[in-house]
Parts: C-alpha cells; structure tokens; sequence
C-alpha cells in the first residue's frame, strides 16, 4: 500500500523533462492526497529545488512564491530560440566566437539590481486571461509586459567558451532565467539561450533538503515515510510567535487580537511578518500587525494538522 503524506512541504529534486505539474499530478496520485500543489514553477528544461505542499501546507504555497531564488544555469552564445531556451526552434545564429571571459565578466553588472525585465512570450503569465504561451503556440501576436525584479547576485562561475557560460543567479521572485540569458546574449551582440539551468534554493530549502523524484515515488510506493517539513518549521525566515489559547481561540474566530498578545513578536513598526504558533507548537497564522490600531492581521489561518488517515477501499482521488 502506498505511503500516506502528511500537511507540510516536501522538498523534491525535480529532473529535466517533466513540468511542475506533472510532478505535483504523480505525488498526488501516489500519496492518495487530496491537496497536493507546489511553491514555485520550474520550467520542463529546468531541474532542482520543487517544494511540493500538501494538505493545510497548500497554504503555505503563497509565502513560498514570494521566496528569493538561487539558480545555476548555462548559457550557450551565438543562438536564440523562440522560448529563450534548449527546448525552443532556433530563430537567429551569430558568431559568438570574438566573447571572451573577460567581455561577459564586464557585462554582468548591468543585470544585476533592480531593474525591468521582459518575461519570454512562451511563459504562463496571462493576458486577458490566457497564457501567453498559448498565443505564442497559436502564432497570434503577444507582447509581454516588462516588469519589475530584483537580480541579488550575479556570478560568472566557469567559462569554456562562448557555448558554455557558467553562472550563478540569486534573484528575487518573478525573474526569468531565460529573459536573463537572452538579454545577456544580446548585450554581448551575439544572442544566447539557457542551455542548462538548476534551481539550487527556493526560500528557505536547498538542494541539500531535496529528495531525487524518483526516489520519492519509490518511497511512496514501498509505504515508507518522507520527510515532510511541518507548516510551523517551512517559513523559518518568519520570525515564530506564540499565543496562548485564548488568543487562539479569537484568531481561529476571526476576533481581533492585540499584537503584544503575541509573544516574542517583533515591534510592530514596519509591519513585520511573522508566523503565529498554538500552544502546542502547530502552525495557527501567518500575520503582520494593522496599522492603525498594532492589532493582528492574519494573512493566513491554518487548520487542526491531523495525522493521515488510511483511506477506505472505495476512496477516490479528489482533484
């Protein structure tokens, strides 16, 4: 009998090939889960870091989109395609072979801070409703909207010519690696696309706390345990809080509640973010503090985390 997952996260290493979804559709079909979704999409090329939230931890999947990135991702000069990366038909071929190390060293400082990027047309944003991958697909005309992002860091790591630039990206959410690539190869005059690319960290978890997807559906299918991150513990950025059981019992009610019932909360000047804990340690809320009266504003209330239970012979797949 397969294994039964519960509320939390699972980190999962996602190989090139399947989407996002695919694996979100796999683990939930091989865990019997009724919530299954994930905290940040990797493209099909892309593999790496997936954090894969299940039950009540569904709702962390928002806090986790909202997490910096870590990436590392070879660029190949010299070729554009249509989607920015290896997967798509080539649209235009230059000679790459007069950049240097030393040239795209010079470049990198002007992709990094804040500044206004161009996401691919062949992405899931949406206009009016439809991805835009879907007119692209089409061949119908679409313009993506530049759009406000953060590149953290920057760092050429390995050089083995034009076709192989090795770089190592944190950034902030809402960048696309692959508008990164093709912006790059077009400062450098000679166009480019993400040849290979490796998520490394979303928010709190590393590759080190990933385990190979394959692995996971094997564990799934053996009935053996995984180890499933508790909602309390998947924010560790947020500082953690906790409250009595009268005012879990007012924030569970929608009441309002002072934010000096919270203890070891932060002032409330800035609006901190913080996690709110019961008393026993579950995850209650994520919250900040209303300005006009330092009261707490939940974000996000969590259930009761109840262990899994084994389905009946008959129970069906909820999607």
């Amino acid at each position: 009998m397969s294994a039964r997952l519960p509320d939390g996260v699972l980190v999962v290493d996602k190989p090139p090939g399947p989407t996002s979804f695919d694996v979100v559709r796999r683990i939930k079909r091989a865990a019997r889960a009724g919530r299954v979704g994930h905290g940040g999409t990797l493209d099909p090329l892309a593999s790496g870091v997936l954090p894969i939230c299940v039950g009540e931890g569904t709702k962390l999947a928002g806090f986790l989109l909202d997490a910096d990135k870590e990436y590392e991702v070879t660029v190949r000069l010299g070729v554009e395609t249509d989607t920015y990366d290896a997967a798509g038909t080539v649209t235009d071929r230059r000679d790459p072979s007069g950049v240097d190390e030393a040239r795209v060293r010079a470049t990198l400082p002007a992709f990094t801070g804040a500044l206004q990027q161009t996401p691919p047309v062949y992405s899931a944003l949406k206009r009016d409703g439809r991805p835009l991958y879907d007119y692209a697909r089409a061949g119908e005309p679409v313009e993506a909207r530049p759009r406000a992002v953060t590149i953290h860091e920057l760092v050429l790591t390995g050089f083995a010519g034009p076709e192989a630039v090795s770089l190592r990206v944190r950034c902030s959410k809402g960048t696309y690696v692959r508008s990164l690539a093709f912006d790059l190869g077009r400062a450098l005059g000679v166009g480019g696309h993400v040849a290979a690319l490796r998520r490394t960290r979303s928010g709190p978890f590393a590759l080190a706390d990933a385990r190979p997807f394959d692995a996971v559906l094997a564990a799934l299918a053996a009935g053996e345990a995984l180890p499933v991150i508790a909602p309390a513990d998947a924010l560790p950025h947020l500082p953690r809080c906790a409250v009595d059981a009268a005012a879990t019992a007012a924030l569970e009610q929608g009441k309002r509640v002072p934010w000096t019932a919270l203890r070891d909360a932060p002032a409330p000047e800035g609006a901190p973010r913080v996690r709110i804990v019961r008393p026993d340690g579950r995850l209650l809320a994520v919250a900040e503090p209303r300005p006009d009266d330092a009261t707490v504003r939940t974000l996000r209330v969590f259930g009761v985390f109840q262990p899994p239970r084994e389905p009946s012979e008959d129970a069906q797949e909820v999607h």
